[in-house]
């Protein structure tokens, strides 16, 4: 019989074992593990350090929510003492994946519209028809807080058992100053209440609504006269974002919007590049975006332009298999060019209903080409470098936060190599026992 594995809060004593010769007291000690694989530094990685370091043979040691202490387990033994020992049983430790680019908050889901991609519907038919991101307004307009509260933050369960320790979490589903306010309210809620550190992005321009079809120019009025200062007046949103395609917000359009939110002290992250080669790279460069994301059909002068303003580009490689694309974005030829790729599950319910990390790792080495080494670096300090987070997550190092996850895997190069089963046994966040999967019982 399976139990479901729990959510947990606190430290729970998990296989303690005896330490002896011990000089000095830690919270929490990982050790018997095959590999700890993980990055190093605090800024993205690009071309030859972009894959991760891998070692075996290592224990690390947490004390009041940080790693204290990497090293041969042999002197970790004899040298810490901990409340909690943590018995790896020959698995992999990696840092806490960080998922840059999701679409969290929505409340009904929008199965129908696989259904017409399978059929042969383009992405753009289905939204001009009023499908795509207009079909999910309703559903976020009508619920109340307390019901995406709820919704949400059963997806932060489930990021949690998949390994996912921080998101980036986007609005854009109720395109009216209340319902985006509500959102991103929900978002804060959230992060108060669950173990998944949430970024909050405002992405207000998702979309025109219904209501603005023939009058765009009066909704781009109404996001940069009001939208835009009420969220940065709110303090509730980091980032500000834009979906820059010609079907939803041109390249002028986009400036207008994103110089705004710049002039109001929002950082900027874009949805550019994707659907068709628009330029949206080239602007994103041009405004000093943190990041530019999707990037399937950048340009090559697009890549240039990102390099020399250094913007991070976060790849979503699960969305063209699920909107029946063939063209994926060139990751090679963005590490060639000095870029420090990041990956994301662009979790959504139209385009992307995946909320696996692991899962995107494979698809990046299938179609980018990646390494697992290189697909975990992406995956955890480069998406953390993305979000201005670096300095504290997204590697396992001394001084860094303790945000790990317990693999029952043989190697890291399984990351990639396996597909379609969760191998997250553990997770810690912040150096608490926040997740354990349930072991099979006879």
């Amino acid at each position: 019989m399976r139990r479901p594995g729990r959510v947990l809060v606190g430290s729970l004593p998990y296989s303690l074992l005896p330490m002896r010769r011990a000089t000095e007291t830690a919270d929490l000690i990982v050790v018997n593990l095959a590999e700890v694989a993980t990055p190093l530094g605090q800024e993205g990685c690009r071309a030859e350090s972009l894959a991760a370091t891998v070692r075996a043979g290592l224990a690390v040691v947490v004390e009041r929510g940080l790693v204290v202490a990497v090293g041969p387990e042999d002197e970790v033994r004899a040298g810490w003492q901990a409340d909690d020992v943590i018995d790896g049983q020959g698995g992999v430790l990696v840092p806490g994946f960080v998922d840059a680019h999701t679409h969290p908050i929505f409340f009904g889901t929008r199965e129908d519209e696989f259904e017409q991609r399978v059929a042969g519907k383009s992405y753009v038919e289905i939204a001009q028809a009023g499908g795509g991101i207009r079909s999910s307004l309703r559903g976020v307009r009508d619920a109340s807080r307390e019901e995406l509260l709820e919704q949400l933050l059963l997806r932060l369960d489930r990021f949690l058992e998949l390994g996912t320790t921080c998101v980036e979490a986007k609005t854009g589903y109720g395109l009216t100053c209340e319902d985006e306010l509500k959102c991103l309210e929900v978002l804060r809620d959230a992060g108060l209440a669950h173990p998944v550190e949430i970024v909050p992005t405002f992405l207000g321009a998702h979309d025109v609504p219904p209501e603005y079809k023939d009058r765009r120019e009066a909704y781009i009025e109404l996001l940069v006269n009001e939208m835009l200062p009420q969220v940065a007046e709110s303090g509730l949103a980091e980032y500000c974002d834009v979906f820059t395609e010609s079907h939803v917000f041109g390249l002028e359009d986009s400036r207008r919007i994103m110089s705004a939110g710049r002039d109001l002290g929002l950082g900027l992250r874009m949805h550019v590049d994707q659907l068709t080669a628009l330029g949206g790279a080239e602007l994103a460069a041009e405004l000093g975006a943190a990041s530019a994301d999707h990037l399937e059909c950048v340009s090559p002068a697009g890549l240039e332009a990102l390099a020399a303003a250094g913007v991070a580009p976060v790849l979503c490689p699960l969305v063209p298999l699920y909107l029946g694309q063939t063209q994926e974005a060139p990751a090679r030829a963005m590490i060639r060019a000095g870029l420090a790729p990041a990956l994301a599950t662009d979790f959504n319910p139209g385009s992307c209903f995946v909320q696996s990390m692991p899962e995107v790792l494979t698809w990046a080495a299938l179609r980018y080409g990646l390494s697992a080494a290189e697909a975990l670096t992406a995956a955890t300090l480069n998406a953390a470098a993305s979000l201005g987070r670096a300095d504290r997550l997204g590697s396992i190092e001394v001084g860094k936060q303790a945000d790990l996850v317990l693999l029952d895997v043989p190697n890291h190069k399984f990351l990639t190599y396996e597909f379609g089963r969760n191998p997250v046994r553990t997770v810690i966040k912040a150096g608490e026992l926040v997740y354990e999967r349930a072991e099979v019982e006879f």
